[in-house]
């Protein structure tokens, strides 16, 4: 089963944490630095809460069951004219991904990506100014 993905940018961690931990009934699934995720049921969502002091929208997802999704989902959005970035074996909020960035016409960032492994270290390095963006692929929108 697919899972919608939720990204928040957050002035306030703690703060956070507690308020979802309330409306939710549950403790976050992964707790790191700067980093918080619920893994919700019923309805599917992952909310990922990301330490930063402006608040508001970081990026939106669909996390697929496998790579080969990953690839088909690629395929079709290039093959439908839009602006695709892919980044396969990439390490972003704590995990170990393979992924593809579209940009709706606002400009909000949607990835569809696959959770390879929950890793320890946040991102990698080169990566550290556009992890969970896709700013690359709305730079060439």
């Amino acid at each position: 089963m697919n899972t919608f993905h939720l990204s928040l940018n957050v002035p306030d961690l703690d703060r956070s944490v507690a308020f979802y931990s309330r409306l939710f009934g549950m403790e976050p699934a992964k707790r790191k630095p700067g980093y918080a995720k619920f893994e919700l049921a019923d309805p599917p969502v992952a909310l990922a809460l990301n330490a930063s002091g402006s608040p508001g929208l970081s990026h939106l997802g669909v996390r697929v069951a496998s790579t080969a999704e990953v690839e088909s989902a690629s395929l079709r959005l290039a093959e439908s004219g839009l602006v695709t970035l892919d980044e396969r074996d990439t390490t972003c909020c704590y995990a170990r991904q393979d992924k593809v960035w579209v940009h709706d016409p606002a400009g909000h960032p949607w990835e569809i990506y696959t959770l390879l492994e929950d890793v320890e270290e946040a991102m990698d390095e080169e990566r550290a100014a556009t992890c969970c963006s896709g700013a690359e692929a709305h730079a060439c929108c």
